[in-house]
């Protein structure tokens, strides 16, 4: 028997993965969680084989806490998202993540996956992987990037400029730059698509 940690902060979507997993003669689930701090604690509770987790669960993401878990545990992990960017993909590989999957994904497909993962083998989604090799070039220069790296965790100009050495005012212009480069209308969403591109 497989033993399953299924964690998504969207309770509808969590519930019915885990009832049609469930249907399946070899897998069980063990633990749910709705968000990254949940799934942390409930693997080290239950020690499950397989943890699925959602990307884009808060209060950080889904690679946070696989991360964590990897660091502790035994236990493989599938990260399952709407929408993958190649840098985060490449990021999820280096941590070790054994599947890689699309939330379209049908529940018996990903009952496969999560075989093929349990017996040792690597899932990346075919889409998702192509993704990854026709990346586009950072159009962003090392300043910027370094700004939305201060800029992921939420801190102020202020304590973004006093992070990187620079004048609040020189920090506002490259937030503003690296916005109109990336089409975005905040530096938390600028900082949010250089991570998920794998940039920072």
């Amino acid at each position: 028997m497989i033993r399953l940690l299924i964690a998504d902060d969207e309770d509808l979507l969590r519930g019915a993965l885990t009832a049609l997993l469930e249907l399946e003669p070899d897998l069980t689930v063990t633990a749910e969680a709705a968000t990254t701090t949940d799934a942390v604690r409930m693997a080290r509770e239950h020690r499950p084989d397989i943890a699925v987790l959602d990307l884009e669960m808060p209060p950080s993401d889904g690679l946070s806490a696989a991360e964590q878990i990897r660091s502790h545990l035994p236990t493989k992990i599938i990260l399952v998202t709407r929408h993958a960017r190649p840098g985060v993909l490449r990021r999820a590989l280096a941590a070790g993540v054994s599947g890689f999957v699309p939330k379209t994904t049908p529940a018996s497909r990903l009952a496969e996956i999560i075989r093929d993962v349990a017996a040792g083998r690597r899932y990346v989604d075919p889409d998702i992987a192509a993704s990854a090799l026709t990346e586009d070039a950072c159009p962003l220069t090392d300043r910027e990037l370094d700004v939305l790296r201060a800029a992921r965790t939420g801190a102020t100009a202020g304590q973004i400029a006093a992070q990187v050495h620079l004048a609040p005012g020189t920090v506002r212009n490259y937030l503003s730059s690296a916005m109109t480069k990336l089409d975005v209308t905040t530096r938390h969403a600028a900082a949010h698509r250089a991570w998920e591109e794998g940039w920072i």
